[in-house]
């Protein structure tokens, strides 16, 4: 099998981790030798409510019998969908009423660039560095690394960026500005918060030249920081909110949603103004559903801060000079990066998967399923803590 995996599928690198997997449960992976290993990941923050969760799965069995795809988005009335839609806008702050359902997040921010322009008139977008939004031609546009889209130029035009937390930056954003699109924490980055009020005064500054405000909370999203969304730690509320990974509790999703005024500029002038075959599918949309209500009607929330304190606490350690994150969206960051290398590939073989960040080489992802257990937790720090030990012993 791993050969047909490096001569039939494409990669994404020339190294692939290459796990053979077999199945999963709650917080654990196994491989086709039913070796058990702790997941710290979720699918890079996608799989909520862990591997299988029983409502999500008996959600899916439900719609299963019901119906499948039937039409493309938006012409048929599906109840799945509908009632997803319904539950966010419930969720959320008045003015973000209405959602488009997407694919992927990386859809879902196309959609969003696209609503901004159509709303303003306006082509200027402004990012920031080290974002990440996704790989699609227009995601990628806005993504605030060179070195992985110079090989893909030309991009979109009149893309500006300026430096996340950096509010003399905040002039960049003009007249001619049609959207301003920040991950409300910075995931490939480093997972790096928003400080001194900085959200709120990327909203003033939208407000005073005409901007849309778009926030990606496709990681921060659907409970992990400890609310349902990141931007309500930090007082600011977007004209259009994106999300996706989490949402769909293991399944493929995105979303973007914004006031109805907004939304329904979609349709006219030009009508289709954003289409998709399969975005809303109505499995898909029953997952979401079910994943939503349980991070909302659960105390999960809550206990991700809980959660968040034992990593740190049990995460002391000479080789760990930070801890950044909020929630179950953390990252340990390491004197270097052969370090980080070393910890991730040697906490693989003992049991726990852990990951890299896009663009800060010394950081280890920890972003398990919110379901997981305090016990899992400190398991899967001492696992980390015997590598970072077996580490120094060497280099010393």
């Amino acid at each position: 099998m791993a050969e047909d995996f490096l001569k039939y599928q494409a990669q994404t690198s020339p190294h692939p981790l290459a796990m053979k997997v077999s199945h999963a449960k709650g917080s654990y992976i196994y491989d086709v030798n039913n070796k058990a290993y702790l997941d710290f990941v979720a699918g890079v923050s996608a799989c909520t409510l862990g591997h299988g969760h029983p409502k999500v799965v008996a959600a899916i069995k439900e719609q299963l019998d019901q119906y499948l795809h039937v039409m493309v988005y938006g012409e048929y009335i599906q109840e799945p969908t509908v009632e997803l839609a319904k539950f966010l806008a419930k969720n959320l702050p008045n003015n973000l009423e209405k959602t488009y359902l997407t694919n992927s997040g990386t859809e879902a921010i196309e959609g969003a660039l696209k609503l901004a322009k159509r709303a303003t008139g306006r082509s200027g977008i402004v990012s920031a560095k080290n974002a990440y939004h996704g790989n699609t031609m227009g995601s990628m546009s806005v993504m605030g690394y060179e070195e992985r889209k110079r090989a893909f130029r030309p991009l979109l035009p009149d893309v500006s960026f300026m430096e996340f937390n950096n509010e003399e930056d905040l002039s960049k954003i003009t007249k001619k500005t049609a959207g301003v699109i920040l991950e409300t924490i910075q995931g490939g980055a480093g997972f790096i918060e928003p400080k001194n009020h900085y959200l709120e005064k990327v909203r003033e500054r939208c407000d005073k030249v005409g901007a849309l405000l778009i926030l990606d909370e496709i990681q921060p999203g659907i409970g992990r920081t400890g609310k349902l969304f990141g931007f309500e730690h930090y007082n600011c509320v977007p004209d259009i909110l994106v999300t996706g990974k989490g949402l769909g509790g293991g399944m493929p999703i995105g979303a973007f949603t914004a006031s109805g005024k907004l939304m329904d500029l979609l349709q006219d002038k030009p009508k289709l103004g954003h289409i998709t075959t399969f975005g809303g599918h109505p499995v898909i949309a029953a997952a979401a559903l079910a994943t939503l209500k349980e991070v909302t009607k659960s105390d999960l929330m809550a206990q991700t801060l809980e959660k968040e304190q034992l990593f740190r606490k049990h995460l002391a350690h000479p080789l760990i000079l930070d801890i950044r994150g909020k929630g179950l969206m953390l990252a340990a960051i390491t004197p270097s990066t052969d370090i980080t290398n070393q910890v991730i590939l040697a906490c693989q073989d003992e049991g726990l998967i852990l990951f890299w960040l896009l663009f800060e080489p010394k950081a280890i992802r920890i972003t398990p399923p919110l379901t997981i257990t305090k016990e899992e937790i400190i398991k899967g720090c001492q696992i980390i803590l015997k590598v970072l030990d077996e580490i120094q012993e060497k280099h010393s």
